[in-house]
């Protein structure tokens, strides 16, 4: 994957259906699935706006990740000449989840919107499809430029399955820790935030010591597991759905006094 500079001129240099390919490859499959996720919440669904914004946070998010995944290398190279693959690897999956993190807090979970526990995970899923689709885009601009249609379809698969289910399993964990603190006390919200991001940085990191490891010998299984974490963490959706309402208190990340409610849901979103 290329990195700041290189990234941009890349893309400017590529003819521009080999971009529209690359990005529609790379972003179709994301807003599939987002679909389905986004019916986790259908009963009290987001602003189209703010899920939308959040998609394009997480693009962004890619864009700033690369060029401070290659500064943090260049950095360890000059000052810590032994530092090994695995150290950079844990580097650089911090970076990306902690932009993620940082996404999300800033355009979603200190508005009013953010005002019932299955939104925080509603909102970390989107982001990190966002992510995933131009990540997945950057990677297929290759085989799409040479023309290898074959090549372009398993390595779209492959990017999908792994790539696309690690990022969304990993931003989920977060979500899934702040949903189920949505009516604690803030420290304890915090915490949560902290121990959910410490688990997606651990899964990250985990799945790609394990590709580098294993290479393919063990790459089914590794998908497998994957997969599990996502059945586990709609499991868990489900759980979260079940809260009961505490409609008397604040919105706990807005200061903002919540209406009073006759039933678990408030007016949709719109």
């Amino acid at each position: 994957m290329p990195h700041g500079i290189e990234m941009t001129e890349m893309l400017i240099r590529t003819d521009p259906l080999v971009l529209f390919i690359a990005l529609s490859a790379g972003i179709l499959p994301a807003i599939l699935w987002l679909w389905f996720w986004l019916k986790e919440d259908r009963l009290h669904p987001e602003p189209r706006s703010l899920i939308i914004l959040a998609f394009l946070v997480g693009m962004l998010a890619t864009s700033l990740a690369y060029p401070t995944e290659h500064f943090v290398a260049d950095l360890a190279s000059a000052y810590f000449p032994g530092t090994d693959n695995y150290t950079l690897l844990f580097l650089w999956s911090a970076i990306e989840e902690i932009l993620k993190y940082a996404g999300i807090y800033v355009i979603a979970l200190r508005t009013a919107y953010f005002d019932e526990p299955i939104d925080a995970v509603i909102y970390f899923v989107t982001i990190a499809l966002g992510f995933a689709a131009l990540e997945n885009a950057m990677f297929l601009l290759s085989p799409v430029g040479e023309g290898d249609a074959v090549k372009t379809l398993l390595l779209g698969n492959f990017r999908f399955i792994g790539s696309t289910v690690l990022h969304v399993a990993a931003s989920a964990i977060i979500g899934i820790s702040l949903a189920f603190t949505f009516y604690e006390r803030r420290f304890e919200r915090e915490l949560a935030g902290a121990v959910g991001l410490s688990g997606a940085i651990a899964l990250h990191s985990l799945f790609n010591f394990s590709i580098m490891k294993s290479g393919e010998s063990y790459i089914y299984m590794i998908f497998l597991g994957l997969w599990s974490v996502i059945i586990l963490i709609l499991f868990l959706c489900e759980r979260v759905k079940r809260l009961a309402p505490r409609s008397h208190v604040a919105y706990t990340h807005t200061g903002f006094l919540s209406p009073q409610r006759t039933n678990a849901y408030a007016p949709t979103k719109r």
